[in-house]
């Protein structure tokens, strides 16, 4: 993603929250929520976010079985914008029970407004930040945690920003299961090569052979690093058994 934000795995800049959007449904309020959120778009969250939100307070997943009636197993989708590589990621995995966890009112309004027209019916959204939800979660509960583009925080000074640090490894390491992934993308190679020797901290996790490109939709985020000019790096680790 090319422009950085105050959240973990935002989409733009902080603005203040209006009066006028409908309280949170699912999660503890960490950062602003940011973008401009249309009549429309407060109505689908105030009105869709309770039939497809899950309070992020949990137990982990605890929460998720309960809202969905589901005992398969949880996959974390962090930062998904829109929300449709979660909605393709659930059509492919019809076993899992995949939770889209992104703090950008209008994108979650967007997939909100997708899964009451189309479903599918495994998919979960939170309105929360992520790094409470991956430290909530109970040890080795969780199948996957996904982060396709997160904030990259170019500039120096704001590395310390960046969601992936050795304690969100840690965290990561403890909520996965053993053989369970965390799959991370991104266009910038400063960022990937953060985000491998962060991960490289954590002993618990094994780097799978490199993929040149894992089988989901093409973000809006990684259209634009491509449009740049940037290459895109996945990196794909293994909790070990």
């Amino acid at each position: 993603m090319s422009e950085p934000s105050a959240s973990p795995a935002g989409h733009g800049p902080d603005r203040p929250v209006s009066a006028g959007e409908p309280p949170v449904v699912a999660g503890v309020r960490t950062t602003r929520r940011r973008g401009r959120t249309s009549a429309a778009k407060r109505d689908a969250l105030a009105s869709l976010l309770p039939r497809w939100g899950i309070d992020a307070r949990g137990p982990w997943p605890d929460a998720v079985h309960d809202a969905t009636r589901r005992p398969g197993p949880v996959a974390l989708d962090i930062g998904v914008g829109d929300g449709a590589a979660s909605l393709a990621w659930a059509r492919a995995r019809p076993d899992l029970v995949v939770v889209a966890i992104e703090l950008h009112r209008p994108g979650l309004a967007k997939l909100l407004q997708a899964l009451e027209r189309e479903g599918p019916q495994n998919v979960r959204v939170a309105e929360a930040d992520a790094t409470e939800v991956v430290r909530s979660c109970a040890p080795g509960s969780i199948h996957a945690i996904r982060l396709l583009f997160p904030d990259p925080w170019p500039k120096r000074r704001h590395v310390g920003r960046r969601i992936v640090d050795r304690t969100f490894v840690a965290a990561a390491a403890d909520a996965l299961g053993p053989g369970g992934e965390l799959h991370l993308a991104t266009d910038w190679d400063d960022y990937a090569e953060h985000a491998r020797s962060m991960i490289a901290t954590e002993r618990r996790f094994e780097a799978l052979r490199p993929v040149d490109r894992v089988d989901r939709p093409v973000t809006v985020y990684e259209a634009r690093g491509i449009a740049a000019g940037r290459s895109i790096t996945e990196l794909v680790h293994r909790r070990r058994r």
